[in-house]
């Protein structure tokens, strides 16, 4: 199944980011709304205390699996927001770097952002995201509609 999400790039500005401006959806759709992917273990302890990376992979690990979980990928995200405890840059460059490896090809918009704490003890990293698939059956719908008429 092909992505319902169209990422896009504006030729009149930089093409020098590792993201796409914006992304399209054509209707009709299923939503998924994250909540804020965190580096929690399946017991609920922050992983990775003080390691930016290994947070990130923790956090890209677990938006994965609820992803899966909803039959859903990376390729159907359309927008994310990335967090870091920190004002340092390259705190955040180090989470950017892991969060780029899950996303791949698929450089869908996304807001990276330092901000002074996020809620679990210990923690440095969270990312949410928003998602969109195509409803299944709704293709095929269409094409019995088309050849009723």
């Amino acid at each position: 199944m092909s992505s319902a999400v169209r990422l896009i790039r504006n030729h009149r500005l930089t093409q020098a980011v590792d993201y796409a401006y914006a992304a399209a959806v054509e209707v009709p759709v299923r939503s998924l709304w994250l909540a804020g992917a965190c580096p929690l273990d399946t017991e609920g302890r922050t992983v990775a205390v003080g390691d930016y990376a290994g947070q990130a992979h923790q956090v890209m690990r677990n938006l994965v699996t609820v992803l899966e979980g909803e039959g859903a990928a990376v390729t159907d995200l359309v927008r994310t927001t990335v967090y870091v405890a920190s004002s340092r840059r390259s705190d955040l460059v180090a989470v950017w770097e892991v969060y780029r490896e899950y996303l791949g090809a698929h450089d869908v918009p996304s807001t990276l952002l330092g901000v002074s704490v996020l809620g679990y003890e210990d923690q440095l990293v969270e990312v949410e995201a928003v998602a969109v698939l195509k409803r299944e059956g709704v293709e095929a719908e269409a094409e019995v509609e088309v050849e009723a008429g």
